[in-house]
């Protein structure tokens, strides 16, 4: 992918600053504790909370010039967002409200609670905010068998700013509202889980169709890298190499196919009105 010239001063990036906080606690159990792991955008504020403990202190030091160059991408991506999402917002007849991006290491606090690395990136809607330490790219290529291209990165803020869409929009406080209800049944907020993720896959193929038909930023390979991603954090691949069979029931994101089919619509469309993933879901 091509860098544009537009940087964003909504990136704080707090890497080489220090660690230490509160670790995540609570006996919520090792099964818990790994979807948010393994499982991409997933919702923290479930597990997130003060904890017992503290994590070990690290020192401060000064940021590698890869590192510096890395928030340097973050920040034209982070642009990008903004500036798309303002012009699909303002043709709707909406106001759009940028979020913060938030770069750590190891662990760091947030408005849902203690974030960790093991996490992976997710989006709090209590402070607005994208975190993410950029080690998941890592883990994303030798654990889920993904090619980690600078577009992969590019999909999966996308897909957390997509969180952020929701939150604008109401869908976030719907389905929380839903959850705390208690009306409906453990597979059916299963679903609600699996439409929420789908619409934010939605979102980052949205994003980068309109963000192409504004800058030509895309090379022919990127939306392959994307596909690949996506394919590479559904429910029934994380499951297979975790462990080692697929239960549909307890899907909360889900399968590849349908994380690239959304994706794809959203791209193909450019379209927002088209991203009802929870109608099918729910027929």
């Amino acid at each position: 992918m091509k860098w544009t010239n537009d940087r964003a001063d909504n990136v704080d990036d707090r890497r080489g600053s220090g660690g230490g906080g509160m670790l995540v606690g609570g006996g919520l159990g090792t099964l818990i504790i790994a979807a948010i792991i393994f499982f991409l955008g997933g919702d923290p504020s479930a597990i997130l909370s003060n904890g017992v403990g503290n994590a070990p202190q690290t020192e401060q030091r000064e940021l590698t010039a890869e590192e510096l160059q890395v928030k340097e991408f973050v920040r034209m991506l982070s642009a990008e967002n903004n500036q798309t999402w303002t012009k699909i917002f303002s043709e709707n007849g909406m106001q759009y409200r940028e979020p913060k991006i938030v770069l750590f290491e190891n662990v760091t606090q947030s408005g849902c609670g203690t974030a960790q690395a093991a996490m992976g990136p997710f989006y709090c809607p209590a402070d607005e905010t994208v975190y993410m330490d950029m080690s998941f790219f890592g883990e994303m290529q030798q654990k889920f068998g993904a090619r980690v291209t600078e577009f992969t990165v590019a999909y999966v803020l996308a897909h957390e700013i997509g969180h952020h869409i929701q939150t604008i929009l109401g869908t976030t406080q719907q389905v929380d509202k839903m959850r705390r209800s208690g009306q409906y049944s453990e597979g059916e907020m299963n679903r609600a889980s699996v439409a929420t993720e789908l619409q934010a896959d939605f979102y980052a193929g949205l994003w980068a169709k309109q963000t192409d038909n504004r800058e030509k930023f895309l090379d022919p390979q990127d939306i392959q890298s994307a596909m690949e991603a996506a394919a590479a954090v559904g429910d029934d691949n994380i499951q297979k190499r975790t462990a080692g069979y697929v239960n549909q029931e307890a899907f909360t994101h889900g399968s590849s196919k349908q994380r690239v089919e959304w994706f794809m619509k959203g791209y193909n469309s450019g379209d927002i009105t088209q991203g009802n993933t929870f109608d099918q879901l729910f027929r």
